[in-house]
């Protein structure tokens, strides 16, 4: 699992009130363009995200799924990017003060990506990641 880190000047339930909103999930992860639809249920254990993924016209449609919620602390997901693969996608949320380090765990689980040695793909992931978490922290801060 490739590992990746950022303090965020706002509290675990406020980063958690954009985790918590599905439809913002194309805000925050790189790579995802737009949303479709978002389950109810979001982000409950079972729930699925329904986004594309690419530049118009070239966009590819997928899922992501939770796989654990542990509200205001845990999200655990597997995010699909067919015919690409999927990963398993860890975010922690610990609280720092009145800021919160945020965690991502991620990692190739499935399809053509896994061919790619992990000292290959671990640095692709972690500039994701980073952008990821920087975009995460936009959204989070500026909420309060």
């Amino acid at each position: 699992m490739t590992l990746t880190q950022r303090l965020i000047e706002a509290t675990p339930d406020e980063v958690w009130d954009v985790l918590a909103d599905g439809w913002l999930y194309p805000l925050w992860v790189v790579g995802a363009s737009r949303m479709r639809e978002v389950d109810a249920a979001w982000p409950k254990e079972g729930a699925e995200i329904h986004h594309s993924v690419g530049a118009w016209p070239a966009l590819l449609d997928d899922t992501t799924i939770v796989e654990e919620c542990v509200a205001g602390h845990r999200l655990r997901l597997t995010a699909r990017t067919r015919p690409f693969g999927e990963a398993a996608v860890t975010l922690c949320l610990d609280p720092a003060g009145d800021q919160t380090l945020v965690t991502i765990r991620e990692d190739v689980v499935g399809g053509p990506g896994r061919v790619v040695p992990r000292p290959v793909r671990a640095p692709l992931i972690r500039w994701r990641n980073t952008e990821t978490l920087r975009r995460l922290a936009y959204l989070a801060e500026r909420r309060v």
